[in-house]
């Protein structure tokens, strides 16, 4: 039997109403809780995750916002996200935009058929993730919600749309 994936990219408090938060961000919240809840194949979650020191880093040095510190209220997934992924979601913490560990998962099932990405935010996670995905399975469907996604701009969301259009990436939504 086919399967497929929705991989729920970075719903964190920190890029919805935190340190990098948006009403653009704040506005799909209920449209991805929606998506999780009716969705049929497996769910699976992913958590920015920084630590102590963040700002040392090369992305702290280009992106110099404290944000998604592990065990913190910012890392946290949004609650509506997350009751909706209750018991049914598997998460995996990622140190960086793009998730090997979420695509190397991905490879290892069999009859994968497609894998949808929604989340935060399109324009660095979302889009690294369905590339990274994309890379390691060139052969599976790989969609994106546009209407459970949002941008750090709305100029920088519909520009990371249809870059992954040109990738392959089936864009979904958004009208």
């Amino acid at each position: 039997m086919a399967k497929n994936v929705l991989a729920v990219i970075d719903m964190q408090n920190d890029f919805i109403d935190g340190a990098l938060g948006t009403k653009e961000a704040e506005a799909i919240v209920g449209n991805v809780a929606a998506c999780i809840r009716n969705f049929d194949g497996e769910v699976i979650c992913t958590r920015d995750t920084h630590y102590e020191g963040y700002l040392s880093t090369q992305e702290g040095k280009k992106l110099p916002v404290t944000h998604c510190i592990k065990d913190t209220e910012g890392w946290q997934i949004r609650e509506q996200v997350s009751v909706a992924c209750a018991g049914k979601a598997k998460i995996f913490d990622k140190p960086t935009f793009g998730s090997v560990e979420l695509a190397e998962y991905l490879k290892q099932m069999p009859d994968l058929e497609s894998v949808t990405v929604i989340g935060l935010c399109t324009d660095i996670c979302v889009i690294s993730n369905a590339l990274v995905i994309k890379a390691f399975l060139p052969e599976v469907t790989v969609r994106v919600n546009a209407d459970c996604c949002a941008g750090v701009t709305p100029q920088s969301h519909q520009n990371a749309l249809e870059a992954m259009k040109m990738c392959q990436v089936e864009v979904v939504g958004g009208t």
